[in-house]
């Protein structure tokens, strides 16, 4: 995407935002009017010829850029007003507590990720009350606690041999294109299911590529108008309806049970003893493979461009594949994943460097008040939207140290910067009330795919190191991201 396109969809979004706020207040006009008053100073705000000013940085120098001049000029705590809409930005770990600990009747996604209900259906997340959404994030904790991601290893390996053993000897390949094809296996295969996997498994690709198409900026916005790509969204998510209803009844009538994700949502019950409806079984599975397929196809692209253009680094896990190879021989298990704390700070060096979440957003329903680094206060009103800009926070200097450096060893037992510089320092996976509960899944499966790679293959970055295609939801690398293997001849 060249200059004139990046400023071309920036100005189309800042519009569709703007049509979308003047909605907004028709809407909540009148209502908002009777907002009370805080008493206490309230954060700085830009607007009205700033905000022309403001825009021109977002065309021509992006995001990120925008955030720094603010926080230069105001303090890591200030608005931007649009139509009497208001998003206060949070810069910092110090004034993030709130924002990731506040109760629910307090702080929340609000409407924020209302885009969502079409994709994963009315009966879960954000379509149902705050008490049943909670209940439901407990079946997705259980389903991957600790205690049972040790059986999902195994299927992972298997999948990552049968996948790579493909390969020739020799060749190039689009890592972005491999890992979105290998970790659609891997999540067929521990999430949805031994039938999703051997029988469906390409109608089920098919119809989740067409469903992910509600991850579009103009979905996003406008998650209900008949466009084309909802009209596609909806009827995959009716398709994939109809496939996961008659899988839990053919197991249910056959009393047959499996070891997957799946298995653990058919027979999960709520407080009161209800069981999950069918209905709920398939938003709550559809629900993980968003967040257990897509967001590690990204990272481990990145990961895969990160370590090939960084010769120490891939030196360091190799050398630590071939000592883990020597504990443990070619047969890697749960506890030889442990064991690789390089491969682990690499991985989780790029999440703070290529964040999967741009910014996180909260809506306030209840004023409160923070107190800055530097010892301001502001009392942050009811009404306002907070955001947390991860790919800003993520490269504080005073947090970690030459932050545009990619350096793993950040994240040693003996520099820890994530530690030192506060506790919502790194939140690639969230925090507080609304942590990711895939977090330990995620790093599971990406490191079962790059130990095989490192410890069976010499690859090379053809590709120049990619940019950051902005103009999706979860920044991506831009373009193909191509490799040449060859495979390592055997000791």
């Amino acid at each position: 995407m060249d200059l004139t396109n990046i400023a071309t969809w920036v100005t189309t979004v800042v519009v569709i935002f703007i049509t979308a706020v003047v909605t907004k207040i028709i809407v909540t006009g009148r209502r908002a009017a009777f907002q009370a008053v805080c008493s206490r100073a309230h954060p700085p705000v830009v607007n009205g010829p700033s905000l022309i000013k403001l825009v021109h940085v977002v065309l021509t120098k992006g995001l990120r850029e925008m955030i720094r001049d603010q926080y230069r000029a105001l303090g890591s705590v200030f608005t931007l007003s649009f139509f009497g809409v208001k998003i206060t930005f949070l810069v910092g770990p110090e004034v993030l507590d709130h924002f990731y600990q506040g109760l629910e009747s307090e702080i929340s996604h609000g409407n924020t990720l209302e885009f969502m209900v079409p994709m994963l259906g009315k009966e879960v997340g954000f379509g149902v009350d705050v008490a049943t959404r909670n209940e439901q994030m407990r079946f997705h904790n259980d389903a991957l606690k600790l205690s049972k991601l040790r059986s999902h290893t195994d299927p992972m390996l298997q999948e990552v041999e049968d996948y790579f053993t493909r390969w020739g000897q020799h060749g190039t390949v689009d890592l972005k294109h491999e890992f979105e094809q290998l970790l659609m296996l891997i999540s067929s295969r521990c999430l949805l299911g031994r039938e999703i996997r051997e029988n469906m498994f390409d109608e089920v690709h098919t119809l989740f590529r067409e469903l992910n198409g509600g991850m579009s900026l103009a979905s996003v916005l406008f998650p209900y108008a008949p466009t084309p790509t909802n009209r596609r969204r909806d009827r995959a998510r009716a398709k994939l309806s109809k496939l996961f209803t008659e899988i839990v009844r053919s197991r249910k009538s056959s009393n047959r049970t499996e070891g997957d994700v799946l298995q653990n949502l058919i027979d999960s019950e709520y407080k009161d003893g209800r069981p999950t409806t069918e209905a709920e079984v398939t938003g709550l599975v559809i629900m993980l493979l968003f967040g257990g397929k897509h967001t590690s196809s990204v990272t481990s692209t990145w990961t895969g461009a990160c370590l090939l253009t960084h010769e120490k680094w891939l030196a360091a896990v190799i050398e630590e594949q071939k000592e883990i190879a020597r504990v443990y021989g070619d047969r890697i298990d749960y506890n030889a994943l442990l064991q690789m704390d390089t491969l682990h700070r690499c991985i989780k060096e790029v999440l703070r460097m290529h964040p999967l979440v741009s910014v996180f957003f909260r809506k306030v329903h209840k004023s409160f008040t923070l107190r800055t680094k530097d010892g301001a206060e502001y009392e942050i009103p009811r009404g306002h939207t907070l955001a947390s800009p991860a790919l800003f926070n993520n490269y504080l200097p005073y947090i970690y140290k030459d932050p545009g450096v990619y350096d793993p060893d950040r994240f040693s037992l003996e520099r820890e910067e994530d530690k030192v510089g506060g506790k919502f320092s790194f939140t690639a996976f969230g925090g507080g009330r609304h942590s990711c509960v895939g977090e330990a899944y995620a790093y599971m499966q990406i490191k079962v795919i790059w130990s095989y790679l490192l410890r069976n293959f010499e690859l090379n970055l053809e590709s120049p190191f990619p940019e950051t295609d902005w103009s999706k939801l979860v920044p991506s690398p831009k373009g193909k991201v191509m490799v040449t293997y060859r495979r390592r001849v055997a000791a």
